[in-house]
């Protein structure tokens, strides 16, 4: 199932944090696609996923947006 979440104009580290609370409410497998506006998140989820074991799928730069999207693992 593949699950939204908008953390645009959010600066770090609300992006990791909205992302940790969201991952937590999805079934293994479920994906998430965050949008969000701050840079950070090009090198902050990445490396929360990996700390926690989950999986970047995509990162996609617009001009103005970022879209991330995560898969849940485990």
């Amino acid at each position: 199932m593949k699950n939204n979440l908008d953390v645009k104009k959010l600066l770090c580290p609300m992006p990791v944090i909205r992302l940790g609370e969201m991952i937590e409410k999805i079934e293994t497998g479920d994906t998430i696609e965050m949008l969000a506006t701050d840079p950070g998140v090009l090198h902050d989820i990445p490396a929360w996923c990996k700390v926690h074991g989950h999986k970047v799928l995509d990162i996609k730069e617009n001009s103005n947006e970022i879209v991330i999207l995560v898969e849940k693992i485990g």
